[in-house]
C-alpha cells in the first residue's frame, strides 16, 4: 500500500471506532466498548507505522504526497478537495497522537470502569483523536478548519463529561467559547492567505507565497495580518496567553482526558500549526516574533503560577502551558525540529505524570487537593517511581528524554543571537521553575506523615469516600454523574494502568535519546522533506553553546530540585512564612495573575453588557415592536380590509363586479 493509503486507514480507524460505539453502545456486552475503542486507536497507530515504513523507501524528495477521494467544496472560486498530505510531519505527528492516545485508552479501561457513563466516555474520546488526526493530516485549509473545530466540540464533550456538576459544564464551555474565538482567528488569517495565492491547497498556496503572491519583500501587511490572525487559532487551542484561561479549567473532566488533552492532541495542535505553515510565517518576522515572546511569556507566567497552585492536576496543567510555550517559542524562532521533538518527548512524560495524578487522586477517592495528600511513597511505589521519571523527564535531567528536547530549543533559541538572548535566558529561568514546582507536588504528594488514606492503603482498610469538592469554593458537588476518578482505582492494582504507563515511563527515560543536540541528527534528517526551502531550518550545524547550556539546564535543574527538598521536606515551614513574607506576590500567583478577572472586566462585563442593551433596546423597541410589531399591523389591517370586502352578500359582489367592468371600460375609452 502507498503511503497515503496507510493514511486514509488512519483516520478510518477511529472513525469506525467512534460510530461504532456510538451506535451499538446498547448492544455492546460490559466494557467491551473500551476495548473496542483502544483497539480502533490501536490499529490507526499500526497504520502510522505502515506509513512511516512505505515513506522511508521513498527518496527524500518524494516524500510529499497528496491524496484526494473527492471535491469537498467547489463553489464561486473555492476548490477545496477531500485531501490529506501525508509528508514527515504529518506521520510525525500521527505517531505521536495515535501511539500516546493508544496507552491513555488502555488505561482508561480500569480508570473509568466504575462509571456510569463508560461507554459514552470512549466514544467522545475516539472522535476526539480522530478530530486531532484530521487536523494533522489535512491536506488544505478547508479541511484543516474542519479538524480545528471537530476538536473543539470535542474538548467541549470531555471536559463536561460530568454534565451534572456545574464547574464541569462551566469549564466545558469556557475552553469551546475560547476556542471558537481561536477558530474565527484561523479562518480570517486563511481568508487572506486565501486572497492572495488562490488556492486553499497547502502545498500550492505555499509555492505561489514563495513566489511572490504577497509581493517579493516580507512582512507585507496582508501576510503579516493573515499569520498574526493564524497565531490567535493557534494560541487560542495551545493555550497560550492571554488565550489561556481554559486549560487549568479543563481539569473537570476525567483525568484520561486530561492527559490525552495535554499530551497528545489538542494543546499540540497550535505547535503543528506554526511548523506546517513556516513558508508564511518566515516571510512574515514580525508574526514570528509575536508567536516567540507569546511562548516565552506563557512559560514563565504558566510557570511562576503553578509554584502556588494545590490542586494536583491544575499544578500538572499549568505545566502543560509552560512546556508548550517553550514549542511555541522553538517553532515561533525556527527552531522546527527541536520544538517537534520536545512536543514527541513531553507527550511521554506529560501522559506519565496525568496516570500517576490519576491513580494518587483513586487512592484519595477523588480528592485533588495536595494539603490533603502525603505518605504515599511506600504504599504506592509503582506510581511513586513513575511520577519521578515523569518529574525528572520534566525538569530537564539527564539522561531523562525532556533535557535533551528543552535544551536543543534553548540552543537554537541562543543561536538566533540579537534580542532573542532574552528568550534564551527566559527558557532557562522557566526550565529552574519547572523543577520546583514538579519536585514541589511530588514531596507533597509521596513524602512527609503518611495521611489516613496512605495508612488504610498499607493495612488493606481503604473503604472510605471523600465528598468531592470545588478546590476554588470549597463547596460539596453533585455527584450524580461521578466525579474525578473512581473510588481507589489505583496502578497498583490494575494491570492496564500498570502496562500504558510503565511504556510512557519507558518513553519518558530513553525517548530523548532519539536526538542527542548536536550529535546526531535523527529527528532533524527525517524532518527536513518538510521543510525544504526554509531559511531558518538548518541541520548539522554545531555551536560552542551546546556544552554551556547542557551544563546550566542541569545545574538549574538539580537546583530547583534542592529548592523543592529544602522547603518542603527538609523545613516544611519556610513555605508558610515565605508567603507571609510575599504576601502581595503569593496573591498574584494563586490568583492567576489575575487573568480571569482582567478578562471578566474587558471581555465578559462589557459584551454581556452590549447584550443586555440590546435586548432591552434594539431588540425590543426595533425588532419586536417596530419589524414584527409593525409587519403584524400591516397584516392585521390588510386581513380586516379584506374581511370587510367578503361580506357573502352576493348582490354586493354583483356591484362590485358592475363598477370594476365599468372601470376597465371607462379605462380603454380613455386610451383611444
Amino acid at each position: 500500500m502507498s503511503q497515503t493509503t496507510y493514511g486514509w486507514l488512519v483516520l478510518a480507524f477511529p472513525l469506525a471506532g467512534t460510530l461504532t460505539i456510538a451506535f451499538a453502545r446498547h448492544h455492546l456486552p460490559g466494557r467491551s466498548a473500551g476495548w473496542i475503542g483502544t483497539g480502533a486507536i490501536f490499529l490507526a497507530f499500526l497504520a502510522a507505522l505502515g506509513a512511516l515504513l512505505e515513506m522511508q523507501s521513498h527518496a527524500p524528495e518524494h516524500r510529499q504526497m497528496v491524496s484526494s477521494l473527492w471535491n469537498y467544496a467547489s463553489t464561486v472560486g473555492v476548490d477545496a478537495q477531500m485531501s490529506i498530505l501525508v509528508d514527515p510531519l504529518s506521520v510525525f505527528m500521527i505517531l505521536v497522537v495515535s501511539g500516546v492516545s493508544t496507552l491513555i485508552h488502555l488505561y482508561s479501561i480500569t480508570y473509568m470502569n466504575e462509571d456510569e457513563g463508560f461507554k459514552r466516555y470512549f466514544a467522545y474520546l475516539n472522535f476526539f483523536v480522530f478530530s486531532m488526526l484530521v487536523l494533522v493530516l489535512a491536506g488544505n485549509f478547508l479541511l484543516l478548519i474542519v479538524g480545528w473545530a471537530f476538536v473543539g466540540a470535542a474538548s467541549y464533550l470531555l471536559i463536561s463529561f460530568w454534565y451534572r456538576r456545574t464547574t464541569a459544564t462551566r469549564a466545558g464551555i469556557k475552553a469551546f467559547v475560547i476556542n471558537v474565538i481561536g477558530d474565527v482567528g484561523l479562518v480570517l488569517g486563511t481568508y487572506f492567505i486565501f486572497k492572495h495565492t488562490g488556492t486553499l491547497d497547502f502545498l500550492r498556496a505555499f509555492h505561489a507565497t514563495t513566489a511572490g503572491a504577497f509581493g517579493h519583500g516580507s512582512d507585507d501587511g496582508d501576510l503579516v495580518a493573515g499569520c498574526m490572525l493564524l497565531l490567535v487559532g493557534a494560541f487560542a487551542k495551545s493555550a497560550q496567553i492571554p488565550l489561556h484561561t481554559w486549560l487549568p479549567d479543563a481539569m473537570e473532566g476525567p483525568t484520561p482526558v486530561s492527559a490525552l488533552i495535554h499530551a497528545a492532541t489538542m494543546v499540540t495542535a497550535g505547535v503543528y500549526l506554526i511548523a506546517r505553515m513556516h513558508p508564511l510565517f518566515e516571510l512574515a518576522p514580525a508574526a514570528e516574533d509575536v508567536g516567540a515572546i507569546g511562548g516565552a511569556a506563557t512559560l514563565l507566567i504558566a510557570g511562576s503560577i503553578a509554584l502556588v497552585q494545590t490542586d494536583i492536576k491544575r499544578v500538572i496543567a499549568y505545566s502543560t502551558m509552560s512546556q508548550i510555550g517553550y514549542m511555541i517559542m522553538g517553532v515561533s524562532v525556527g527552531a522546527y525540529a527541536a520544538g517537534l521533538f520536545h512536543l514527541m518527548t513531553h507527550a511521554f512524560f506529560k501522559a506519565l505524570l496525568f496516570m500517576g495524578a490519576g491513580s494518587i487522586i483513586g487512592a484519595m477517592a477523588g480528592e485533588q487537593s495536595l494539603e490533603k495528600m502525603g505518605g504515599f511513597r511506600k504504599v504506592m511505589p509503582f506510581t511513586y517511581g513513575c511520577f519521578i521519571v515523569g518529574g525528572l523527564a520534566l525538569s530537564g535531567l539527564p539522561p531523562f528524554s525532556g533535557f535533551f528536547s528543552k535544551d536543543e530549543i534553548l540552543l537554537v533559541t541562543g543561536e538566533r543571537g540579537g534580542w532573542h538572548w532574552a528568550l534564551y535566558v527566559a527558557g532557562y529561568i522557566g526550565a529552574f521553575l519547572t523543577a520546583i514546582y514538579t519536585f514541589r507536588m511530588i514531596f507533597r504528594a509521596f513524602h512527609g506523615e503518611p495521611v489516613p488514606e496512605a495508612v488504610e492503603l498499607k493495612t488493606g482498610t481503604l473503604h472510605h469516600a471523600h465528598e468531592p469538592t470545588n478546590p476554588a469554593t470549597g463547596e460539596v458537588e453533585d455527584t450524580d454523574v461521578g466525579f474525578p476518578g473512581p473510588f481507589h482505582t489505583i496502578a497498583e492494582r490494575a494491570q492496564p494502568m500498570r502496562v500504558a504507563m510503565s511504556i510512557l515511563a519507558l518513553g519518558a527515560f530513553g525517548a530523548g535519546l532519539v536526538q542527542i543536540p548536536k550529535v546526531d541528527f535523527v529527528i532533524d534528517d527525517f524532518l527536513a522533506p518538510s521543510f525544504v526551502g526554509s531559511r531558518l531550518y538548518q541541520t548539522h550545524e554545531r555551536s560552542g553553546l551546546l556544552i554551556f547550556g547542557i551544563v546550566l539546564g542541569t545545574v538549574l535543574g538539580l537546583a530547583g530540585i534542592a529548592v523543592a527538598y529544602r522547603v518542603w521536606v527538609q523545613r516544611p515551614g519556610t513555605a508558610t512564612v515565605v508567603r507571609e513574607r510575599l504576601r502581595p506576590l503569593y496573591e498574584l500567583l494563586v490568583n492567576k495573575w489575575y487573568f480571569d478577572e482582567l478578562n471578566d472586566a474587558l471581555v465578559v462585563r462589557p459584551a454581556a453588557a452590549v447584550g443586555r442593551f440590546a435586548m432591552g433596546t434594539f431588540e425590543r423597541v426595533f425588532v419586536d415592536e417596530t419589524l414584527i410589531g409593525g409587519t403584524t399591523g400591516l397584516v392585521r389591517a390588510g386581513s380586516a380590509a379584506v374581511r370587510a370586502v367578503q361580506s357573502g352578500f352576493v348582490r354586493y359582489y354583483a356591484a362590485l363586479l358592475v363598477l370594476g367592468l365599468a372601470g376597465v371600460g371607462f379605462y380603454f375609452l380613455l386610451q383611444t
